[in-house]
C-alpha cells in the first residue's frame, strides 16, 4: 500500500470515529484536491458527514457540493448545496451555487429565485457577501437578457454598477442592452464609471451603432481579441497547402439556421462547382429544424456538428479534414467561437458576413468586400486584408419566397398617406437619426414611420422620443415579427425604406431591394455604414447614398412628394432584380470562387 493509500485509510477510519476535527478535515480535503485525488476527498467528505454531527456541517456539506459539482455530479451537488441551506438558511455561497446548477438544468426560474434570494438578502455594506451580491445580480442580468426580459436586465446591470462600476464585462452588457432599449443617450451617468471606461469596455458589436470612427472600432476589436481570446494558441495549419485535387472550402457558424447570414449565403453554399471545390460546414447551431436549414445541411458535401466539441478539438477535427481555406461567418457577434481560429487549423482563414466591422483577430487574414464598402484609404483600419470581390460584397438568396402582399388595413396602417418603414433591429437607432426621421413625419404631412417591434421597451422609448419631437406616437407603426414569407410581402406596401446610420441595413436592405422597395441610406467611413451604400451602387441607383443627415432628410421628403420618382425607382428595381449584378447569384459564386483559387496559389505569402 502506497504512503498516500495508508493515509487516506487512517483518515476515513478518523472520520468514521468522530475523531477528526473539523480543521484536520478541511486540511487532509485540501491535500487529496492538492494531489488531483478531488474523488478521495469527496469520500471523505462524506463519510465525516454520516458520522459527524457539528455546527460545521454545512460548511462540509458545500464544500461536497463543489468537488461534485467540478467532477460533473451536478445531482450530488445540488443535494449537498441543499444539505448546506437547510442546515444553515443564511449560507449565502451555496444558494449561488444552486442557482447555476438549475440554469444548467435548464430550470431558469429555479435560477432566479435562488439568484433572487441572495439580491433580498445581502447588503453591498457586508464585506464578506458582497462580491456572491454581484455575482447574482450580473447572473441574473445576462439571463434576463438571454430571456428578452431586458427592462429587468438592465436594472439588475445597473445596480451592478452602481456597487462596483469598475466591471468591463457587465459596462459591456449594460451598453447594449441599453441600445437594445433605444435608451439613449447611451453612455449614461453612473456615479464611478467614467465615459472613457464606457467606450473602452464597449464590444465591438455595439461600437457599430455608436461610432462611424474606423478607428475606433479597430481599436474594439483589438481591445476584446487582447483581453478576452486565446493568445499564442499551438498553430495546426501547415505553412503551404495540401493540394488536393479540389480546393476544400469550410464554412464555420452558429447561424446556419432562421438567421441573416444563412439567408444570404444559402444559395452561395448551393452553387460552389462540385468539380473544383469540397465545401464542409461546421455547425453548432442551436436552434430547431427549418426549411432553411435543411437548405443549408443539403448543400454541404460534409456537415459537421461541433457543439459538444471544446475549441481546441473542434480545431483539431478541422487540421485533420486538411481544410485549405475557413471562412468564419461570425467574428465577434453572439454565438461566436473565435478561439477555433486561434489554432489557426486552415492555412486560410477568412470573415465574411457575421461581424460588419474588423474583427480585430490576427487569425484572420482577409475579409470579404467590395471596393465601395472598404476603400483603399480605410483599409488601412483594418486588422484583414481586404478580398475585394469586382461587383458587390454581400451574396443573395435567389430562391427567397414572399407571400401576397398584405392590405394596409391587415398591416395597422392608414388606409392614406406615405409610408416610410425601417424594418432594422431597434439598437440600429439613434437619436440624431431618429430625430431626422421625425422632421421628415414632421414635413409630410399624413405619413407614418413603420418599424419593427424589437422589444417593448423599445418602443415605449420611441414613442416618448416622438413626443418629444411633437410628433404623435400613433405615427409611429410597430411590426410584430411574422414568417420570413410575410415579412418580405410587407415590402410590396411600404413606399421607402430609411436607412439607419452609423450601422446601416445589410440582409434587411438587401430583401427591401429585392422585393422592389427603394432604400434611401447614409454613408460613413466604416464597414458598417457603407453596406447599404454598397447595394446601392451594384444597382446602379447612386441618387439614393446620401453622406449628411440634411441631404438625407430632403431626399426622404422630395420622394414622399413626388408618386413618379418612387415608381420610376421601382420600376429600376424590377430591373435589377431580373437581370442585374446585385442579385445575381451565379455571378458572385464564379467571382467568388476565382478568388479562393488565387489565394490557394500562394498561401505563403500569408504565412
Amino acid at each position: 500500500m502506497s504512503a498516500i493509500e495508508s493515509q487516506f485509510a487512517a483518515t476515513i477510519v478518523n472520520a468514521w470515529q468522530a475523531q477528526l476535527e473539523f480543521n484536520q478535515l478541511i486540511g487532509e480535503a485540501e491535500k487529496l484536491e492538492s494531489k488531483k485525488l478531488a474523488p478521495l476527498a469527496a469520500v471523505l467528505y462524506q463519510t465525516w458527514l454520516q458520522r459527524n454531527k457539528t455546527p460545521y456541517n454545512h460548511v462540509v456539506s458545500f464544500n461536497l457540493g463543489t468537488i461534485l459539482f467540478n467532477q460533473g455530479d451536478l445531482a450530488g451537488a445540488k443535494t449537498a448545496y441543499q444539505d448546506a441551506i437547510q442546515l444553515a438558511p443564511a449560507f449565502v455561497q451555496p444558494r449561488f451555487n444552486l442557482g447555476l446548477i438549475h440554469e444548467r438544468e435548464g430550470l431558469i426560474d429555479a435560477a432566479v429565485a435562488e439568484w433572487r434570494w441572495i439580491d433580498d438578502h445581502v447588503q453591498p455594506n457586508q464585506p464578506d457577501s458582497r462580491h456572491l451580491l454581484l455575482l447574482a445580480l450580473n447572473n441574473l442580468g445576462r439571463v434576463q437578457e438571454n430571456r428578452k426580459q431586458y427592462g429587468q436586465a438592465l436594472d439588475y446591470l445597473t445596480r451592478s454598477l452602481v456597487i462596483e462600476a469598475n466591471q468591463p464585462d457587465v459596462i459591456h452588457h449594460w451598453v447594449y442592452l441599453r441600445e437594445k432599449q433605444c435608451s439613449w443617450p447611451v453612455y449614461s451617468t453612473i456615479t464611478g464609471l467614467s465615459l472613457e471606461n464606457m467606450q473602452r469596455s464597449t464590444s465591438a458589436l455595439a461600437m457599430l451603432s455608436l461610432s462611424d470612427d474606423p478607428e475606433a472600432q479597430l481599436t474594439a476589436a483589438r481591445h476584446f481579441a487582447k483581453h478576452k481570446l486565446l493568445q499564442n494558441a499551438p498553430k495546426l495549419s501547415p505553412d503551404t497547402g495540401y493540394e488536393h485535387k479540389k480546393l476544400r472550402i469550410a464554412y464555420c457558424s452558429s447561424d446556419f439556421c432562421l438567421h441573416p447570414v444563412a439567408m444570404l449565403t444559402v444559395q452561395l453554399f448551393e452553387l460552389h462547382d462540385r468539380e473544383q471545390f469540397e465545401i464542409y460546414g461546421y455547425c453548432w447551431t442551436q436552434q430547431g429544424h427549418s426549411e432553411l436549414r435543411q437548405r443549408v445541411i443539403d448543400a454541404m458535401d460534409h456537415f459537421e456538428r461541433i457543439d459538444t466539441l471544446t475549441d481546441e478539438a473542434a480545431a483539431n477535427l478541422i487540421r485533420e479534414h486538411e481544410i485549405d481555406i475557413l471562412v468564419d461567418l461570425h467574428g465577434q457577434t453572439l454565438g461566436a467561437r473565435a478561439n477555433i481560429l486561434a489554432y489557426r487549423p486552415a492555412p486560410i482563414q477568412i470573415t465574411y458576413l457575421g461581424l460588419p466591422a474588423t474583427t480585430g483577430l490576427p487569425s484572420i487574414d482577409y475579409v470579404i468586400a467590395d471596393r465601395f464598402l472598404i476603400p483603399e484609404e480605410y483599409a488601412c483600419y483594418y486588422s484583414e486584408k481586404p478580398l475585394y470581390m469586382p461587383d458587390i460584397y454581400q451574396v443573395s438568396d435567389q430562391k427567397r419566397k414572399s407571400s401576397a402582399p398584405p392590405k394596409r388595413e391587415a398591416c395597422n396602417l392608414p388606409s392614406q398617406g406615405f409610408v416610410f418603414c425601417s424594418f432594422n433591429n431597434n439598437y440600429k437607432f439613434t437619436p440624431e437619426v431618429f430625430s431626422t426621421w421625425m422632421n421628415i413625419l414632421n414635413r409630410v404631412p399624413g405619413s407614418v414611420l413603420w418599424l419593427l417591434a424589437d422589444n417593448a421597451w423599445s418602443e415605449i422609448n420611441l414613442k416618448k422620443q416622438a413626443e418629444i419631437h411633437n410628433i404623435d406616437p400613433s405615427r409611429l407603426i410597430f411590426a410584430p415579427r411574422v414568417s420570413p414569407e410575410d415579412y418580405l410581402a410587407r415590402y410590396a406596401v411600404a413606399d421607402l425604406f430609411l436607412d439607419s446610420f452609423p450601422f446601416n441595413a445589410g440582409t434587411t436592405a438587401n430583401d427591401a431591394l429585392w422585393m422592389g422597395l427603394p432604400v434611401l441610406t447614409m454613408c460613413g467611413r466604416t464597414f458598417a455604414s457603407r453596406m447599404a451604400g454598397a447595394l446601392l451602387t451594384a444597382a446602379e441607383l447612386p441618387e439614393l447614398i446620401t453622406y449628411d443627415l440634411d441631404t438625407y432628410e430632403n431626399k426622404a421628403v422630395e420622394l414622399a412628394q413626388s408618386t413618379n420618382d418612387c415608381q420610376r425607382l421601382r420600376t429600376h428595381l424590377q430591373q435589377v432584380r431580373r437581370d442585374g449584378i446585385l442579385f445575381d447569384t451565379p455571378r458572385f459564386v464564379r467571382n467568388l470562387e476565382e478568388q479562393f483559387k488565387k489565394l490557394a496559389q500562394d498561401i505563403s505569402t500569408i504565412q
